[in-house]
Formats: structure tokens, sequence, C-alpha cells
């Protein structure tokens, strides 16, 4: 039996899931939102609410709205192009650091970093830590990136780190030897949006100003603007287009597919998350299913069992982060709606 949705299903599971984002953004804690549904035979559904900007004026979401994807980042960006140089024979999984970016942990006697393989880097099981306030170290892409190979980086136990993402990003750099930002990209996403297009974010204090189509993260934004773990801009098609390409095994050959989806420990796969209790796509969807979110309000899931993918796009730090987020149920809510109607064709 094929599991794909039909596309009366994906109007139906998009119908059900309306009226929870409907809620949500009534409530306030959302200004805006664009949920979409694709199936593994290419049909979609999509819908768009709300704002995408209420300071410093008042502008209704589009539906080619640019949204600052934040750490999808990682998973439509980097994780791809890492694993494409491993097809290319560039490099393996389990190259330590050392091998591609041998300047790593440099006169430090043996050096933390040297030994971190790539698999562990994409896995978020190095132990590196989650974040640091890579911004405040200075003001100069240059010095800051070189900082990340030279800082004496203490190991624990693994979380989820940007850290880990940055070192990645600084790998695609030097192999392909352009910046990040000069990568090629699919349709739909991009480092440089129309600020005329994109949805707004934080009111940033450090910045001064109301964010529009720059990137939200303080340490991509330090970084020039692109950077392994944030940076990368999207619209709800150009996502729904990546999410297809993952359901489907194209964005891959077969052999990378595999390997990103190969669990790497109770909760991850390559970059992404895995199907675990409590997770942000909904207790109802499948064993299979894997997903991932951004702190700007973005999230992507996908059911490769069920044949269907969804991502739901949201403004939700905007006008600022110090707030209380609704996301982590409204997505578990979202995602249990759509689940709960699919059927397979």
């Amino acid at each position: 039996m094929n599991a794909a949705p039909n596309q009366a299903t994906l109007e139906r599971m998009l119908t059900a899931a309306a009226p929870i984002l409907e809620a949500a953004l009534a409530e306030g804690g959302v200004p805006g939102a664009a949920l979409g549904v694709v199936s593994a035979a290419g049909g979609r559904a999509a819908l768009h609410l709300g704002a995408a900007m209420r300071e410093p004026e008042t502008r209704p979401l589009a539906p080619d709205a640019w949204f600052d994807l934040a750490s999808l980042t990682k998973v439509l960006f980097t994780l791809p192009e890492v694993l494409r140089l491993a097809e290319e024979g560039r490099l393996d999984l389990d190259d330590p650091v050392a091998r591609h970016l041998p300047e790593a942990g440099w006169l430090q006697q043996d050096a933390p970093l040297a030994r971190l393989t790539l698999r562990r880097l994409l896995a978020h099981q190095a132990g590196l830590p989650a974040w640091v306030p890579l911004y405040t170290w200075g003001t100069r892409p240059e010095t800051l990136k070189a900082r990340l190979l030279q800082e004496r980086w203490e190991l624990g136990a693994p979380v989820y780190s940007d850290v880990g993402y940055m070192l990645l990003g600084l790998l695609l750099e030097r192999l392909r030897r352009r910046e990040l930002k000069r990568f090629a990209l699919p349709a739909g996403l991009t480092f440089a949006p129309d600020p005329e297009r994109s949805v707004a974010t934080e009111r940033c204090p450090w910045r001064g100003r109301v964010l529009v189509g720059e990137v939200h993260d303080e340490n991509a934004f330090a970084l020039g603007g692109a950077a392994g773990h944030a940076g990368l801009f999207g619209t709800l098609d150009g996502v729904l287009d990546r999410a297809h390409a993952w359901l489907t095994g194209a964005e891959l050959s077969p052999a990378a597919h595999a390997a990103a989806l190969e669990p790497q420990s109770e909760e991850r796969l390559l970059g992404w998350v895995r199907r675990h209790p409590g997770w942000s796509g909904g207790g109802l969807t499948s064993p299979a299913a894997y997903g991932h979110t951004g702190f700007t309000g973005t999230g992507v899931w996908i059911d490769p069992e069920r044949g269907y993918a969804w991502a739901l796009l949201t403004n939700r730090v905007h006008p600022s982060r110090h707030r209380p987020n609704p996301l982590p149920d409204l997505r578990r809510a979202v995602g249990n709606a759509l689940a709960a109607a699919w059927r397979p064709a």
C-alpha cells in the first residue's frame, strides 16, 4: 500500500491543524505562521497566517516571505554539504578535524579538538559547549574563525552544540575554498534575502534595531552573516522542497542518505533529531520520523514511513525573545493533528 497521502488528504491534514495555529496567533505568542505539508508523490498544501512584522510597522505575511531559518541551517545546508564532500571522496565522516583543519588546537598538548571526528560533530556527540558568546570576542570574522580553531575547548558530556556546527562551517569553507555565503543554493533558500520580503525577528538590543533580512543569531552575524549553525533564510516552498528531497532520498546518494539516517544516539541521527518521547514533532508520528527546529520559531519534520513531511515557520522572537514561548506545545499539537488526519493513498 502506498503510504503517501493524496491531495485530498493533504488538504484535510492542513484543515485539521489550522485552528490550532489560529488560536496561537489570537493569543499573541506568535505574530505570523506558515504551515505546509508535502507528500512523497509531490503534492502539497500550505497556509499563511498573521503578520510578517509588527514593529516598526505592521505587514501581513505573504506566501513568498523569507524566514530566518536559524538552526535549520544545520540540516538543510551544512549536513548535506558535508555529506556531498564525502560522496566526492574529499573526506570521510570518521576523519579527525585536524586532517582538514590542521591548525585546530595547534601547539596545545594533546588537543581534544584535533581528535574529534566529523561524525561526532554532525551528531552533536563531541562534548563541545552548546553555545559561546563568540560575537563578544571581536569584530572581524577572520579573527573569530581563527579563535574557534585555537580555543582550548574542554569536552564534556555530549550536548546539542552550535560550536560543533560553526567548526563544520569552517571545514566547508576550507575544502570548497569560498565563503559559505557564496555557496550555490537551491531555489527558496538564501543567505541574503530581500528585506522587503523578509519576516521580522527581534528588536535586537545589541544591534539597536528590529532585524529584517539579516540573521538573528548573533554569532552567525559576527562570522559574516553565514555560518555552519545559522544564517540560512528560506520561503515555505523552499523548505518544503528540501523536506521533500529528504523524504524521497533525492537530496543525496542512497549511501549518503542512509548514513545520515543511521542512529547515533537515543535521540539523534546525523544532524537530525529522531523521534523520542516528548520530541517536537508530536507523539503520533511514526517511529521512523525525524525533524529539527530553529530558535527563531522554525521547524521541519519528515515521516518516511507515512510518506509526508511538514514545515512550520514562525517569527515567535518578534519583537522579543524574552517572553513566553508557545512553540514547544504548539509544534507537538500541530504535528499530532496532521498525523491524526493522515490516511494512506
